[in-house]
C-alpha cells in the first residue's frame, strides 16, 4: 500500500513539473468556458443601430431612449433623411435603421396607431432577423405600458424590410464566409507543407545550392497554389449560383482582384510556418490549429463580433479572413465598389507585405 501511495505521489510531481500538461489540464477547459460562455453567443448585445426621426417629438424620443438604454442597442448614427440609409449601411457600421414618420405623436394618440419602419441589414440574415425581433419586443413593451393608463388602446404598426437579402437567404452568410474559411485553410496548409517537406526529404538543400536565387525558389513553389486557389475561388463561386442561387451583385474583376490579395496574405502566413518549422506534422498542426479556430471564431460569419468582449474584437482583427469577409459580402451581396472596401483592402495588403517581410527574412538567417 506504501508503494502505491508513493507511485501515485510520484506521478502528481510528474504532471505538476509538466507545464504542457497543467495547460492542457486547467489552461484549455478555462479557455473554452470563457470563449464559449462569454464570447461566442448569437444574441445580440450593443449591436449599433440608427435613428431617422421626422418626428422628433415626445413619443419617438422616449422609444429611442427606451431602446439606447435596452443594453442591446447602441443609437450611434442620427439621420435626417431616408437618402442618407443605404450610404450609411454601405460603411458596414450599422446593423439597422428606425425610420419614424412626421407627426409621430400626433397619429397615435389621436387616431389611436402610428407606423414605424424598420430597415435591417439582411446580408447576415440571423442578425438582421434577432436585431429585428428585438425592436418589436421593445416598441411592444412600451405601448403595452402606455395602454394601462389609456382608455381606447393604442398601436404600433411596425413595417419590416430586409436590406440586400429580402428572402432571408442563408447562403448570403455562410458563402462569404466559406469562401474566406476554404482560401484561408487551404493556401496556408499547402504552402506550408510542400515547402517543409522539402526539408525532411533533404531536397530543399539541393534546390537552395542550385544557381537559381533561393527567393526565387521558394516564390515558384508558392505559385501553383495561387492559380490552384483561384480555381477553386471560381468553384465555389459556380457552385454558389449555379446551385444555391446566389447572385454575385457586383463586380466580378474585383472580386477576384480583392480574392487575389486574400489568396497572396495566405500564402504568405503559409511560408512564415514553413520558415518557423522543420517537420510537416509541425506545419499541419500550427496551420489547422493556428488558423481554423480562429478562422471559425473570429472571421463573424459564425458569431458576431461585436457580441465578443473588447479583448477579443481586438483579437479578431489580427485575422486575415475577417477583412476578407467584409470585402466579399460588400461585393458579392451588397454590390459596392472598391470606395466602400478600400480600408479592408489596405488591411489585407499590409498583413501580406508584414508577412513576406518577416517570412524571407527568416528564410536568409536559416540560410547562413
Amino acid at each position: 500500500m506504501q508503494q502505491f501511495k508513493t507511485f501515485i505521489i510520484k506521478e502528481f510531481y510528474h504532471v505538476f513539473r509538466d507545464s504542457k500538461t497543467l495547460l492542457m489540464l486547467f489552461g484549455l477547459p478555462i479557455a473554452q468556458i470563457v470563449l464559449f460562455g462569454f464570447a461566442l453567443t448569437n444574441e445580440i448585445k450593443n449591436s449599433e443601430i440608427a435613428i431617422c426621426d421626422y418626428a422628433n417629438d415626445y413619443t419617438s424620443n422616449e422609444i429611442i431612449d427606451k431602446i439606447a438604454h435596452s443594453n442591446y442597442f447602441d443609437v450611434t448614427t442620427i439621420l435626417h433623411n431616408q437618402n442618407q440609409i443605404e450610404d450609411e449601411f454601405k460603411k458596414g457600421h450599422i446593423k439597422l435603421v428606425i425610420v419614424f414618420p412626421n407627426e409621430f405623436s400626433n397619429h397615435l394618440y389621436h387616431e389611436g396607431k402610428a407606423n414605424i419602419q424598420i430597415i435591417a441589414d439582411a446580408s447576415d440574415p440571423n442578425t438582421a432577423t434577432t436585431t429585428s425581433t428585438y425592436i418589436q419586443y421593445i416598441i411592444q413593451d412600451y405601448i403595452s405600458s402606455i395602454n394601462k393608463d389609456n382608455i381606447s388602446p393604442i398601436l404600433i404598426n411596425v413595417a419590416i424590410r430586409m436590406l440586400y437579402n429580402p428572402e432571408l437567404k442563408s447562403a448570403m452568410n455562410f458563402v462569404p464566409g466559406v469562401i474566406a474559411l476554404v482560401l484561408l485553410l487551404v493556401c496556408v496548409l499547402m504552402t506550408s507543407v510542400s515547402i517543409v517537406k522539402e526539408k525532411e526529404l533533404g531536397t530543399m538543400e539541393i534546390l537552395l545550392v542550385s544557381p537559381m536565387n533561393p527567393i526565387i525558389v521558394i516564390i515558384s513553389k508558392v505559385i501553383p497554389y495561387f492559380f490552384l486557389s483561384l480555381i477553386n475561388l471560381t468553384i465555389i463561386l459556380l457552385m454558389s449560383i449555379f446551385l444555391l442561387d446566389l447572385p454575385i451583385n457586383g463586380s466580378i474583376l474585383l472580386l477576384y482582384i480583392e480574392s487575389s490579395i486574400m489568396i497572396l496574405c495566405a500564402l504568405s502566413l503559409g511560408l512564415l510556418i514553413s520558415n518557423s518549422t522543420d517537420s510537416q506534422q509541425a506545419a499541419m498542426l500550427i496551420s489547422l490549429m493556428a488558423m481554423l479556430i480562429p478562422t471559425i471564431m473570429f472571421t463573424g460569419f459564425l458569431f458576431p463580433l461585436e457580441n465578443m468582449p473588447l479583448p477579443l474584437r481586438i483579437i479578431s482583427n489580427f485575422i486575415p479572413s475577417k477583412w476578407y469577409y467584409i470585402i466579399v459580402k460588400s461585393i458579392m451581396i451588397k454590390g459596392l465598389g472598391f470606395g466602400a472596401i478600400w480600408k479592408e483592402t489596405l488591411i489585407l495588403v499590409g498583413m501580406t507585405l508584414i508577412m513576406l517581410a518577416i517570412s524571407f527574412k527568416k528564410f536568409k538567417i536559416r540560410l547562413a
